[in-house]
């Protein structure tokens, strides 16, 4: 199994997981890209744990596009243990998820998330975001090294 991923895409949502990667295929920015359904499979992959294990943790994804709302493990739980970890706190995380809870942006916000984005509810804008997080995340963005 090939770990070099560029974009960790953590949703539970079927279509909304979809859709964000119909959108980041548009923008060529979905070849290195990794879909995982909840927040326990997500921090398999980042430390190399599970079905994960003998990936090499120190290649880690360009960003990780995080959902909150997940079963297992939700997203605040997962963003908590990548900063708390010294090998992954430098890893961007996008929060890409419908609560506009204010106790969730600001507890992400808290942990140190990268940008909080609540997904549009049509299509086009949905498409549009997610293209224009990609090319920021991908193209833009100068990632420590």
């Amino acid at each position: 199994m090939n770990h070099d991923v560029d974009i960790l895409l953590v949703e539970d949502n079927a279509s909304d997981a979809e859709m964000t990667i119909l959108a980041l295929k548009k923008s060529n920015l979905a070849n290195k890209l990794l879909h995982v359904k909840d927040g326990a499979a997500a921090l398999d992959f980042i430390f190399a744990e599970g079905e994960f294990t003998g990936r090499k943790i120190e290649d880690k994804p360009r960003v990780i596009l995080l959902d909150l709302k997940m079963p297992k493990v939700n997203g605040i739980e997962v963003l908590q243990k990548i900063r708390t970890d010294e090998r992954t706190k430098r890893i961007p995380v996008v929060v890409l998820t419908s609560s506009k809870e204010d106790p969730d942006i600001h507890k992400c916000y808290e942990l140190g998330v990268n940008s909080y984005v609540v997904k549009p509810v049509e299509f086009d804008e949905f498409q549009k975001a997610i293209s224009n997080l990609g090319l920021y995340w991908m193209i833009v963005n100068q990632p420590p090294q």
